[in-house]
């Protein structure tokens, strides 16, 4: 066979390598769907396009149990990070649960801005206990153009206990994001979880003047059974947005859903509700509510409230997951440090 001058067939038979790695493609980092409300604002980009360097950030965590029978601890034995996605290294200063690490996600760049991609994907061995959250807010900056979207990924094997118990999101004026908390969770595991969002930087008066805020979690069993479905799709107008189930014209929304076999279903609700109903009780803030409901097949339960106070709300986002920490797990859970 004769080559045309310039070709090298040898060249063109080996793999294409692309840039970064599997990890760094598109269809790895982009979400499958997102909602219509954020994909009306495109990708062209203003400054940095999509996939620019700091532009996605992943992150990959593995926990299992290791060390002699008797004396085993959770322990971090997989760990990939591509800024601006960090973490701090998993620390244990629960004297009652010396097992148990604390793991603070963090994002270098402060915050996000129009076009950043980034997905987190968290893993938990039979057997394991462990504390994930954030090292501050969440702060979503106003975009110039395109949109910002998160995908976090969680598996949670059999008599695993986890509480992913990010810090609140903060919408800027003019931001546009998308997230998606995907858990899959075993049967015999327990999960506690929640999120707080903020109308925007309230201190400076800016109440529901980012231009759209949408969010899907979701839980489900191995085989794809659902558990819990959440929905958020807030599209301000003139300033207000949602209905009594979402903000109600109020300034802040917690929802915390613990999804358990330990417990029975009634008294974990009920120890929800006490514990909002206690601090709501003692607060000034007026414009409270709050509810709990059992989920289905009594998985578990789950808590919502809506306020004008971010200290009444992260009151009762701490208060209502400390107790059932002590519900749970029989000993009182530690002062979180910021």
């Amino acid at each position: 066979m004769t080559e045309e001058p310039g070709t090298d067939t040898a060249h063109e038979s080996r793999p294409r390598i692309r840039y970064g790695g599997p990890r760094l493609q598109p269809e790895h980092y982009e979400p499958a769907h997102v909602p219509v409300d954020v994909a009306r604002y495109g990708v062209d980009p203003h400054t940095l396009p999509v996939g620019s360097p700091g532009k996605v950030g992943i992150l990959e965590l593995g926990f299992e149990l290791r060390g002699p029978e008797g004396m085993q601890r959770t322990e971090l034995v997989h760990h990939y990070q591509k800024s601006p996605l960090q973490i701090i290294e998993p620390v244990y200063y629960d004297p009652l649960r010396p097992d148990m690490p604390y793991t603070y996600l963090l994002t270098t760049g402060g915050g996000v801005l129009h076009n950043d991609r980034q997905r987190a994907d968290l893993k938990f061995g039979p057997g394991t206990s462990a504390h994930v959250t954030t090292q501050a807010h969440t702060k979503l900056y106003r975009m110039e153009s395109g949109y910002a979207t998160s995908l976090v990924n969680v598996e949670i094997a059999d008599g695993a206990y986890l509480e992913y118990l990010p810090d609140p999101v903060i919408p800027y004026v003019d931001s546009r994001f998308y997230q998606r908390v995907a858990v899959t969770l075993s049967r015999d595991a327990t999960l506690v979880t929640g999120e707080t969002i903020y109308a925007g930087r309230l201190t400076r008066g800016e109440h529901n003047a980012y231009a759209v805020f949408a969010s899907d979690f979701e839980v489900r069993r191995p085989d794809g059974e659902p558990v819990a479905f959440d929905r958020a799709r807030l599209v301000p107008r003139e300033g207000q947005v949602g209905g009594l189930g979402i903000l109600a014209g109020r300034d802040v929304v917690v929802s915390l859903f613990v999804v358990t076999p330990r417990v029975p279903v009634a008294q974990l609700a009920q120890v929800l509700h006490d514990t909002a109903a206690r601090i709501v009780a003692d607060s000034d803030d007026d414009a409270a509510l709050f509810g709990v409901s059992t989920l289905a097949d009594d998985a578990g339960a789950w808590l919502r409230y809506v306020g004008d106070d971010t200290i009444t709300a992260t009151k009762v986002r701490t208060a209502a997951a400390a107790a059932v920490h002590e519900l749970i797990t029989g000993s009182s859970a530690p002062q979180i440090r910021k």
